[in-house]
């Protein structure tokens, strides 16, 4: 991996440069905040369906516990890294910190292209990890969720595998589980739902009318295809566009996003849907003359070479860094609004704190009372930031982020001390 596309590079970068806002901090705790305390890197040797041995490299990086345990998911993807799980984990950090939720920043991944493998398979590769993260991993060390390519089954996969192995009942040990095993009312929906939240106190910040803006979406998983459906569903946005792996869909008039939803859920891919116009590559997608342009896929979406052609007017981050900090310069020098990443899908984790909150006092929400304390954390996430950007003066919303977030992390650390 170069150092241009390196997203542990890019996370230290973005510190970097909230720093640089930050004069009454010290260099060296500054320097503390860019690196993760501890990585595991293990190999985990499985037996495969034909009884052959097949060996997967995994990681978990537990990067900062100052403001409480470790949170984050585990992905299972073939790109996975140990620098990509240091930077996942880096900016769970400040996700947690801007949205004032006690908790820390980890992150793990399986290096694996899960669609090779039967369930029974994952199911004894999800199990193995888990036995390995036994020592690290608890409801008040380290707690695990879903991410790309995982989801309620792994999560309740590791959350049998810790209770069986320690003789204990502790669903607080990972969120995002199906209901049934623990899992809150919400979750689902909820990166995909903060996704929405914050477009709509963006677009009421700038003065706009959010109704019949146009969007494109780029990445039809889980968070991308909910947040279009709650944009087009609660806000009256049109989808314009929408793509995946596969490629990109649009039609001028709007796309069906839970149509097209059902559509991919069916076929395995968004090409080839009927109420589709046009189609085009994933790159044609992140440069169409919309409104609001939501990147929901992989990091690094969005370099230099695409920020110069963007025509959005506002991007919001769906996905854990989808614009590299060069491309965030240029975007700034173009006036384009960035939500960033931090806050437009924290909704995820913050959730997942909520539903570690029910597992720890065993009484167990509404749907509705998720989403009313969700819209309530994120609209007051926004509402400091903007007043860290207007008050400060700070350059883009994700300096502003960033710096909200160091300044609560840096606290909790100078206010516990230090000793040998």
């Amino acid at each position: 991996m170069s150092d241009s596309a390196n997203p542990f590079f890019h996370l230290q970068e973005q510190i970097d440069d909230a720093a640089a806002y930050l004069p009454t901090l010290d260099n060296d705790v500054i320097a503390r905040l860019k690196r993760p305390e501890r990585v595991l890197e293990t190999n985990l040797t499985v037996e495969m369906d034909d009884g052959s041995l097949e060996v997967f490299t995994a990681f978990r990086s537990q990067f900062n516990g100052d403001r409480g345990p470790y949170k984050g998911g585990i992905r299972f993807h073939p790109d996975v890294s140990r620098d990509e799980v240091k930077a996942l984990s880096g900016w769970m950090v400040y996700k947690c910190a801007i949205v004032d939720i006690p908790y820390g920043g980890g992150k793990g991944g399986i290096v694996i292209d899960p669609r090779e493998y039967s369930t029974s398979e994952l199911e004894r590769i999800t199990r193995s990890f888990a036995t390995e993260l036994r020592p690290l991993i608890g409801e008040d060390q380290d707690i695990p969720a879903p991410d790309v390519n995982t989801g309620q089954r792994e999560m309740n996969w590791i959350k049998d595998t810790y209770e069986s192995l320690e003789g204990t009942t502790e669903p607080g040990v990972v969120t995002g589980k199906a209901i049934d095993s623990g899992g809150s009312a919400g979750r689902v929906a909820a990166t995909g739902r903060s996704t929405m939240l914050t477009a709509r106190e963006a677009f009421s910040y700038l003065g706009r009318d959010i109704e019949n803006a146009t969007v494109a979406v780029q990445g039809y998983g889980n968070a991308g295809s909910i947040a279009a459906q709650l944009l087009e569903d609660e806000l009256g946005a049109t989808i314009v566009a929408v793509s995946d792996s596969s490629g990109a869909i649009y039609s001028p008039d709007g796309l069906d996003a839970t149509a097209v939803k059902e559509f991919k859920h069916e076929t395995g891919s968004v090409s080839g849907y009927g109420g589709a116009v046009e189609e085009y590559s994933n790159e044609e997608l992140l440069t169409m003359d919309v409104d609001l342009l939501v990147p929901a896929a992989l990091e690094n979406a969005i370099d230099t070479t695409i920020a110069t052609d963007v025509q959005a007017d506002v991007i919001a981050e769906a996905a854990n860094g989808p614009v590299t900090p060069d491309a965030d310069d240029v975007l700034a020098e173009r006036d384009v609004l960035v939500l960033p990443d931090i806050l437009t899908n924290a909704g995820g984790v913050t959730v997942s704190y909520f539903e570690w909150v029910q597992n720890r006092q065993r009484f167990y929400w509404t749907e509705e009372r998720v989403n009313e304390e969700l819209e309530r954390v994120i609209t007051d996430a926004f509402d400091g930031l903007v007043t860290a950007y207007e008050e400060r003066n700070l350059p883009t919303f994700r300096i502003a982020a960033y710096a909200v977030a160091i300044e609560r992390v840096a606290r909790a650390f100078e206010q516990a001390g230090s000793w040998p």
